[in-house]
């Protein structure tokens, strides 16, 4: 591809955040250019069920929510601790301009989807408050998208092709790809940023990436935006920043996001903020080595090395992966299930892979009796069915005295087991099934300190003229809370759209 050497806007990346920046940029006349590492653009968010915490948009109006940017400013204030106000309050004031602005374009259209928020705290919408976009055809959008679009991730990792039907992710990044290519903008793949250049003047003008043919040099004349996702794909980068999990287990895709682009602006003077650690999800083990991001657990249970349960398998996957993170023995982790679903693994993991080859490598192991299966899994037979045991006796009274399960209204979204609990079910249909799990992540969280325009600071609170971030290349506006679904790409889309504001001042 023969790039330009000038363009108004350079946006590194291709995810909701960064697209969501480039489709508005190109709609508003400013010649853009969007430069992706990989050969394929979506990043994590094309994996993703492109759920977006957008709140008081009229989108929740259509549906009949109880949904307020008042209710979400309540919300976030009960949930957030030490939160920065003026970010906060920039995230709730852009969510439903952005949305309206973006669902005034034909190509763009949102549905309410019903996912419990997180946490039981003032404010909190029944069902949910997140937004997604609606699906759509493959074939109604401009053909080159198609042939950019990373493929789910259950396909991407093996090679397979995508989907004619676009929903969830594959539908925002699709979308929004269509956008920016139709109104005159330039989505460049295998181009690896790697650098970055302040002129005489002190503004950031000029980005270098590695491209197929070798280096580039580009001059942004109007803003750099960042959106690059974080370093979740560095195992150096996350022992130096004190970050749980493993490169390997993450969910962005392979060979992506190891923060190089966080580094080459904070080596022009860009402060950094490391603090909010990761996304994080329990992560079904696969036999290559990989996690599967693992949600909306409806039976079994969940032990640590000792063969004890260690919290409420139903809670929030981000605050489930903080709790496995708590202790050392509880990475890897026995998921505990029997043979009510005919084997198969009582939760959504994607992907989950196949049982037979996770049997055949160990990451899943089968047994008739407690004791046989915790002696393949290396467990204390005498404890782990001291375990079960006592867990199904809670099933049949519906509490659970050691950690809750089933109180929130989000433990019970994903349950249909009945009464007295829906999200208690007993374990006694043999044979017996325990999977390995591991403490994966959607991204890491931590990265370049940005004010309420999306601006890139210094390290004395100044703004970087010219310097642009969103998305998990920033420290995240939320610190280490994730409030509900679609949290990430909300707020990544939220504060590309604003620099895009503040380029256009």
């Amino acid at each position: 591809m023969d790039l330009q050497q000038e363009y108004d806007v350079v946006v590194v990346g291709s995810g909701g955040g960064a697209l969501t920046g480039a489709a508005l940029a190109a709609k508003a006349g400013l010649s853009t250019l969007v430069l992706e590492r990989t050969p394929l653009i979506g990043g994590t968010s094309a994996y993703s069920g492109g759920a977006c915490w957008l709140p008081g948009t009229e989108v929740q109006q259509r549906a009949g929510l109880p949904d307020s940017t008042e209710g979400a400013r309540t919300y976030l204030a009960a949930v957030l601790k030490e939160a920065d106000q003026e970010r906060v309050e920039a995230l709730l004031t852009q969510a439903p301009k952005l949305v309206a602005a973006l669902e005034a374009d034909d190509l763009m259209d949102f549905e309410w989807i019903p996912f419990s928020e997180y946490y039981d705290a003032p404010g909190r919408v029944p069902m949910g408050r997140s937004i997604q976009p609606a699906t759509i055809k493959r074939a109604d959008l401009d053909p080159a998208v198609g042939e950019l679009l990373r493929p789910p991730v259950e396909r991407d990792r093996v090679g397979g092709p995508g989907r004619s039907t676009l929903s969830g992710g594959q539908a925002l990044i699709g979308r929004l790809a269509a956008i920016v290519l139709r109104d005159g903008g330039t989505i460049a793949t295998e181009h690896h940023v790697i650098g970055l250049r302040r002129n005489e003047e002190g503004r950031a003008t000029t980005v270098i990436a590695d491209g197929p043919d070798g280096p580039v040099e580009i001059t942004a004349r109007r803003g750099v935006l960042i959106a690059a996702g974080g370093f979740e794909g560095s195992a150096e980068r996350r022992a130096e920043h004190g970050t749980p999990g493993r490169a390997e287990w993450t969910m962005a895709p392979q060979g992506t996001n190891t923060g190089e682009i966080i580094d080459a602006a904070a080596a022009i003077g860009g402060a950094t903020d490391w603090s909010g650690e990761g996304w994080f999800c329990p992560g079904l083990l696969q036999p290559d080595g990989s996690g599967a991001f693992t949600l909306g657990f409806r039976g079994g249970l969940m032990v640590d090395q000792t063969a004890r349960r260690y919290g409420n398998e139903c809670l929030p996957y981000d605050q489930f992966g903080r709790v496995m993170a708590g202790s050392e023995d509880r990475t890897p982790s026995w998921f505990v299930f029997d043979s009510r679903e005919g084997g198969a693994l009582p939760a959504i993991a994607i992907p989950e892979g196949d049982r037979a080859e996770h049997l055949a490598t160990g990451t899943w192991v089968q047994a008739d009796s407690l004791e046989e299966l915790a002696a393949a899994a290396g467990l204390d037979p005498a404890v782990l069915t001291q375990t079960v045991e006592r867990f199904n006796g809670f099933t049949t009274t519906g509490i659970d005295e050691d950690f809750g399960r089933g109180q929130d209204e989000y433990d019970t979204f994903f349950s249909s087991a009945g009464k007295p609990n829906k999200a208690l079910v007993p374990i006694d249909q043999t044979p017996y099934f325990a999977a390995k799990f591991v403490l994966s992540d959607l991204g890491t969280k931590g990265g370049l300190v940005t004010d309420a325009s999306a601006r890139v600071l210094d390290e004395a609170g100044a703004p970087i003229p010219g310097l642009y971030a969103a998305s998990n290349s920033t420290a995240s506006v939320f610190g280490s809370a994730y409030p509900g679904p679609g949290a990430p790409l909300g707020a990544a889309m939220a504060f590309a759209s604003l620099a895009v504001e503040d380029m256009l001042r």
